[in-house]
């Protein structure tokens, strides 16, 4: 953070603004995370996302009914399937969220300087002097003078959809509030964040624990998001019960912040998690507007630092509507990448926006534009300094890898990987050629039956930036004789080749174990 990752050392032509962008076949090394939904669930546009660049699917369970999302789960595997693109699979838990319950689904008006009461949910009807809540604590939460949000996208973007209201009194479980600005609400379902104010709910509810034990089970999650992640002991619990499910003992967990309170134990639960997401929405109401900039600043490099992916949200909102973002957006997407995120989330925007496949190419296309003019070398540099010295064995390999690679100007890094830690620790180093993550499968048992691990590995290294997975033939393994490796080597290569990534005479950096030693090479291709 102390220094700008932007590398415009040398006045850019403006004329070559102008110039089109080639096209590659990896269409930007940043990756995409898309939330299926209604205007997504169908095979043929979930194709044509794949197709665009979402390279993470999400299942937000916060509305729809697991079956629901059954069903579009299995239309993602017929679109992997026919696309040929790989795609992993994001479990998002509802957590700690407070909800008005609006069963009749008609549209409240409430207008400012006016008054409405929040109550605790006992099948009364919603209107505009009574909003009844999920939630039975709120009176003992929340104090005179407290803000609280409610609306369907909460209090950005749209403030005709959303109000901010002022607790003026606590009658018993009632909460009165004043009405800071006219708005009316649609739909069944509003989100209301209490700013600033600790909610007495488990993070992971009963409900979030049903839906990882059935539907995550049998859909072998890859990812779980957990939301309102507020202290590492959250990711502790939910680890502890990923690691009862069986094969959900593989499922990386991504600690979700969204409030000032996940943001005062940031560290610790960085240090807990497999990633982090930047719930910018809600945290863009309990931070002061004028600070969101800096927390987004200072997470992504903690995340860059510890090797950990950082995945940012609410980039392109205007976009649920629209064919193409604000000139912010299209600047806030490009500076996500400049801060160092891995992957941008995209919510609404394409799980019930218009233009879902048109949504997910455009942030590819920033995303790219942004990746030309990353400062690598200062990046590099300060990643180096930061791990210090002594480096692990893996570290010094990893960094060795990225280093060669840039002064021999290869077109792509291999790397040879069974858990795929060493390529997630190459891609840390921010190379500015794609890394081929060739994940060799390894034979397990558990007394009853043989399976191969791989798949997951594979799969998880779709939200990593740069990184772009190969699963091998399992019958080479990954430590082996050079003769195996070479083989193993020659078909990545190949794919290299046939997907346009690799040309002639081009030089190619490898990082792969030869019995006990780990080896970086580097070769070059003939005609």
């Amino acid at each position: 953070m102390h220094a700008t990752h932007l590398l415009l050392e040398e006045p850019i032509r403006m004329a070559s603004i102008l110039e089109p962008s080639k096209p590659t076949f990896f269409p930007a090394m940043t990756k995409i995370v898309g939330t299926l939904g209604p205007k997504s669930r169908s095979v043929e546009v979930i194709s044509d996302c794949l197709k665009a660049g979402m390279s993470v699917a999400r299942f937000d369970f916060s509305w729809g009914e697991p079956e629901y999302h059954q069903e579009t789960l299995e239309n993602l595997k017929a679109a992997v399937k026919s696309s040929k693109k790989l795609c992993a699979v994001m479990l998002d838990t509802v957590g700690p969220e407070l909800q008005v319950v609006n069963k009749l689904e008609t549209p409240i008006s409430l207008i400012m300087d006016g008054t409405v009461v929040l109550t605790p949910f006992n099948g009364q009807e919603a209107s505009s002097e009574l909003l009844p809540i999920n939630f039975g604590g709120l009176a003992k939460a929340v104090k005179n003078g407290d803000t609280i949000f409610v609306g369907q996208y909460l209090f950005t973007g749209s403030e005709t959809t959303s109000v901010w209201l002022e607790v003026s009194s606590i009658e018993g479980d009632n909460v009165v509030c004043a009405i800071k600005n006219s708005a009316t609400l649609a739909g069944s379902l509003f989100t209301m964040h209490c700013s600033q104010i600790h909610i007495d709910l488990p993070t992971l509810t009963d409900a979030d624990k049903e839906v990882i034990s059935k539907w995550g089970v049998k859909n072998k999650i890859d990812f779980l998001s957990l939301s309102y992640t507020r202290h590492a002991q959250d990711v502790r619990e939910a680890r502890e019960l990923l690691s009862k499910l069986g094969d959900l003992s593989q499922t990386q967990i991504f600690a979700k912040i969204e409030n000032v309170e996940g943001l005062n134990h940031f560290d610790e639960i960085l240090q807990e998690a497999d990633g982090i997401i930047l719930s910018r929405g809600n945290l863009g109401i309990d931070l002061p507007p004028e600070k969101v900039f800096l927390f987004q600043k200072a997470a992504l490099y903690k995340c860059n630092m510890a090797g950990k992916p950082a995945v940012v949200t609410r980039v392109v909102d205007s976009m649920t509507d629209n064919l193409r973002p604000t000139r912010a957006e299209a600047t806030d997407v490009a500076n996500a990448v400049l801060d160092g995120s891995d992957a941008i989330l995209l919510g609404a925007e394409t799980l019930r926006g218009l233009y879902p496949v048109e949504t997910i190419s455009i942030v590819g296309k920033i995303c790219a534009e942004a990746e030309k003019v990353f400062n690598q070398d200062l990046y590099f540099k300060k990643t180096v300094k930061y791990v210090g010295e002594p480096m692990t064995h893996l570290e010094s390999i990893a960094s060795s890898a990225v280093r060669a690679a840039i002064k021999v100007k290869a077109s792509v890094i291999i790397c040879f990987t069974s858990s795929g830690r060493a390529a997630r620790l190459i891609a840390k180093y921010r190379p500015t050629m794609p890394v081929i993550s060739v994940v060799i499968p390894r034979l397990k048992t558990n007394q009853l039956k043989w399976s191969f691990t791989g798949a997951f590995e594979a799969r998880q290294s779709l939200i990593v930036r740069g990184l772009f997975p190969m699963l091998a033939d399992p019958r080479h393994p990954a430590e082996s004789t050079n003769a195996t490796n070479e083989s193993v080597l020659k078909v990545a290569l190949d794919h290299g080749k046939v997907s346009g990534v690799i040309k002639s005479h081009d030089r190619v950096v490898v990082c792969q174990k030869v019995g006990d030693a780990s080896v970086v090479k580097i070769i070059e291709l003939e005609d």
